[in-house]
């Protein structure tokens, strides 16, 4: 199993860490420390290195930080994590902010009146970061000081680095090569006369050399800093003692180093080097003699995806479907019974993904929650917590798979028997702001700010909401969270052809259920429509995800004739992909639950 339910951290073990933090910090001058959900490359995973927020107050999540006082310790969580954090840490010592409603600067200057001292580690918050907390602290008293990381002074029995395997990724898979890559964006430094860049995110490197690597779980990259440099060659900084095939390479194009090196190459460096201010820790540009902001070269290139890129991502889609397509069959026929478990739906899922033979590994913990469990945004379920799934509740599965040919995310809400009309109709909302996303047309230049309202309004018309985006990024066999472009109210980068993005509202009642329909989406040219501004260029998006939506929990009423007829098609082209690809049994089942409303 590539997924485990051992629970990593309990609630008892914070009080006496944060005791142990609170000496350490009084013995360093300082009025506070704060303890980010991060590592030096700014990932959405960490090594078990890095996990210093988990280890510190329990809390697992993908997203937050705690700042330590001598009297309070704030564990800052956004909404999908509100639920979750409570049942986590020791709520004696920790208290947990609803952030970002509350700001640190404003929690902060409520806290220490008289001003302070806050130390934090500059490997684990980027400039942007600290940069904007300084101006909000300004006139306050308060002052931010570097240190080194105060949490591992306590921890006494901290994982080391991770050094995995690291191998090539093929060229007929990427659709560039690394030395095409390298050429094209060091002249694009050269040109806007920057000797290098700083990179520190390790998908970006990964993408650049065409390399992939096995340091964290569920995404296949190399913890690595690199420096491309204008002329488009490439210092790698790894840590060492690992198996390590980089592929071919010109000569002298990619230079290997220990990863304890990259400081001392930061402060070497003579000319002008890029640093993406919202990506790379402050420590980078303080070592720089020249740093000049701008955008992380890798990026957008690596979201603009190639033909075959897509074409591998499509391909793996139908793979994930067709998996999907048996477990939900046997889900159908073993759930009604009542003898399933959460884990073992978990289990069963990977079980389906590893037949197809080609998974690498799942592209996140699978977030299986029965009844209430289903209102726990991004669940994982637990030894502790796994829950009988029971007839007349939801089911909420979130899943993904890493393919070398591409990264699935998939959710379905199914019904486990027969469920209230409540939960229906709260569905149907979800699925009509779904449809009326994966439908939209709209001209080149419009971010994700400005779509995400569509998968909203049916929510809003009720006086409901979801605490997270409607969509992010997706790599191809990389981090299945992928920037810049996002469908949030947050994200003002344009949408460019090539870019796969997530397509998931929800809706979550604390307590009771979590509804969550998810597929993936691939933006295209739109095809001319009679009447259109022909100097208008738009754009649309093409489903990638196959895979039936549970057309118990619809109800058919609430749809308009142009929804009911997206859902069929949808249904009928489902059919079509996946019918040739499961066992008779599957093509049964896939025949009635793709059957037209």
């Amino acid at each position: 199993m590539f997924q485990t339910f051992d629970a990593t951290t309990r609630p008892d073990q914070g009080p006496p860490r944060l005791a142990a933090l609170r000496a350490e910090i009084a013995g360093a001058g300082l009025d506070g420390f704060l303890v980010p959900r991060a590592d030096p490359h700014q990932g959405e995973y960490v090594p078990a290195h890095d996990a210093r927020l988990a280890w510190l107050t329990g809390f697992t999540g993908s997203a937050g930080f705690c700042a330590v006082l001598a009297d309070r310790a704030g564990v800052f969580v956004d909404g999908r994590y509100r639920v979750q954090v409570k049942a986590e840490v020791a709520l004696e010592v920790f208290t947990p902010v609803a952030w970002p409603e509350t700001g640190l600067a404003d929690w902060l200057i409520e806290a220490l009146p008289g001003g302070g001292t806050i130390g934090f580690d500059p490997w684990l918050h980027t400039a942007a970061e600290v940069e904007k907390l300084r101006e909000k602290l300004d006139g306050s008293g308060i002052e931010l000081r570097a240190s080194d990381n105060l949490v591992d002074r306590v921890w006494p029995d901290q994982p080391p680095l991770p050094a995995g395997r690291v191998r090539p990724w093929p060229v007929a898979n990427a659709g560039e090569s690394a030395t095409s890559k390298r050429q094209r964006l060091g002249a694009e430094l050269a040109g806007a006369g920057h000797a290098a860049a700083a990179l520190t995110m390790p998908d970006s490197i990964a993408w650049l050399l065409n390399i992939r690597g096995e340091d964290i779980p569920k995404v296949p990259v190399p913890l690595a800093f690199a420096l491309l440099h204008a002329d488009g060659t490439v210092d790698l900084f790894l840590t060492s003692g690992r198996d390590l095939d980089l592929g071919t390479h010109p000569e002298g194009a990619v230079r290997l180093h220990d990863r304890d090196a990259f400081p001392e190459a930061l402060k070497a460096q003579t000319g002008k080097v890029r640093v993406d201010k919202s990506l790379a820790p402050l420590a980078v540009s303080d070592l720089l003699a020249q740093p000049v902001w701008g955008a992380d070269p890798c990026v957008l290139p690596k979201a603009r995806k190639t033909g075959a890129e897509l074409a591998g991502t499509a391909e793996a889609h139908l793979r994930d479907g067709a998996a999907m397509a048996a477990f939900l069959c046997w889900l159908d026929r073993e759930a009604p019974g009542g003898g399933l478990t959460e884990i073992a739906v978990v289990e069963a899922l990977e079980g389906f993904r590893r037949a197809t033979n080609a998974l690498q590994d799942i592209s996140f913990d699978t977030i299986c929650g029965a009844g209430p469990n289903g209102a726990i945004i991004h669940y994982r379920v637990t030894e502790a917590t796994n829950r009988p799934v029971k007839p007349g509740e939801l089911l909420l599965i979130d899943s993904g798979g890493q393919y070398l040919d591409g990264t699935t995310d998939i959710t379905r809400t199914v019904a486990v028997g027969e469920v209230g009309d409540e939960e229906k109709l709260c569905f149907t909302r979800v699925l009509k702001g779904m449809i009326a996303m994966s439908r939209i047309r709209f001209p080149k230049g419009v971010a994700g700010a400005h779509l995400d309202t569509l998968a909203r309004a049916p929510l809003w018309l009720a006086g409901q909401d979801y605490d997270h985006g409607t969509g992010h990024g997706v790599g191809v066999y990389l981090s299945v969270h992928e920037g810049p472009a996002r469908l949030s109210r947050l994200s003002d980068v344009p949408l460019e052809p090539g870019m796969i993005l997530s397509n998931e509202p929800g809706y979550y009642r604390e307590g009771a259920f979590g509804i969550r329909i998810e597929n993936l989406l691939a933006v295209e040219p739109a095809p001319a429509l009679p009447g259109g501004d022909a100097h208008r260029e738009m754009l649309h998006f093409r489903t990638l995800t196959f895979v039936p939506i549970d057309r118990r929990l619809i109800v058919t009423a609430e749809l308009t004739a142009e929804e009911r007829g997206w859902i069929d098609a949808y249904h009928r082209d489902t059919l079509a992909a996946l019918a040739d690809r499961v066992q008779p049994e599957v093509r049964d089942w896939l025949v009635r639950a793709c059957a037209p409303l």
